[in-house]
């Protein structure tokens, strides 16, 4: 195992923050924050290859497996949770794992993350193959849970990626297609959900959305197949199918969408209907 610096775990460049005033806490936690959007550019070559493969693994009928700990294993959640209603995916194709299960992402258990050998048993309970890929995340690049679930993949030919906050870690070792995304010490020291959370889920924002867009689930700019599930989106459907297909009648277009039951399946079978 190669030796790292943990920067997750490094010295605030602050101090005294009981003694800073509101505005002042405020000010420096958005200076810091400032810092993220440059360390996730840096990344990008890597973010592309990770991406890369996670569109293949989707295409030939694989999934994408986020696996973390703590606030990692919670953003990864969040990201799979998004993709049904958002693109209309089947449940099942983008999973989200967290050492402790479900409870823990409502609140912590106990030395989960330390339990190197859970990882790979949560993922052979949901009978992962070689047409899988896992994504571990890890600000630190530590963490056991997710380290031993990638070593195991590995030793199976199942392709792995990472996201990390440290450069050169045990996780990304293990990684296929690591992704280290450095934004330095936190605001108040040893804190990852803060920077190294957010620098996290841009990074998921874009593995997700790119391999969306790349598997056809968006057209133009638009979320064509999401899940008609509350006004909102039915009122944003009907706009969007107006604009695809000209209907300039707002509650002819929004039968055409109800009765479809996406953008579209409403604008394949508008069009058609006008040959």
């Amino acid at each position: 195992m190669a030796a790292f610096e943990k920067i997750t775990e490094s010295e605030s460049r602050y101090r005294h923050l009981e003694e800073m005033t509101v505005s002042e806490i405020l000010t420096n936690i958005n200076k810091e924050d400032k810092k993220v959007p440059d360390a996730v550019e840096r990344s990008l070559p890597q973010i592309e290859r990770l991406v890369a493969a996670a569109t293949d693994c989707v295409i030939a009928g694989g999934r994408i497996f986020y696996m973390g700990a703590g606030t990692s294993g919670r953003l990864g959640v969040l990201d799979a949770s998004e993709i049904p209603p958002t693109y209309g995916m089947p449940h099942g194709i983008v999973i989200g794992l967290i050492a402790g299960g479900d409870e823990a992402i409502r609140k912590p258990i106990e030395n989960a993350e330390d339990a190197a050998d859970n990882g790979w048993l949560d993922l052979v309970a949901h009978q992962i193959s070689d047409k899988d890929i896992v994504v571990g995340i890890a600000a630190s690049g530590t963490t056991p849970y997710v380290i031993g679930a990638l070593q195991k993949c590995q030793e199976k030919g199942i392709a792995t990626g990472c996201v990390t906050c440290n450069p050169g870690t045990p996780l990304a070792a293990v990684a296929d297609f690591p992704v280290e995304v450095v934004v330095g010490p936190e605001f108040v020291t040893g804190s990852t959900r803060m920077k190294s959370g957010t620098a996290q889920k841009l990074v998921l924002n874009m593995i997700s959305t790119a391999v969306m867009i790349q598997i056809g689930r968006v057209e133009d700019n638009r979320m064509v197949n999401m899940q008609l599930t509350n006004q909102k989106l039915v009122d944003r459907g009907t706009k969007m199918l107006m604009q695809a297909t000209g209907i300039n009648n707002y509650e002819l277009a929004k039968e055409w969408l109800l009765k479809s039951g996406s953008v579209k399946k409403a604008t394949d079978a508008y069009k058609a209907s006008q040959k």
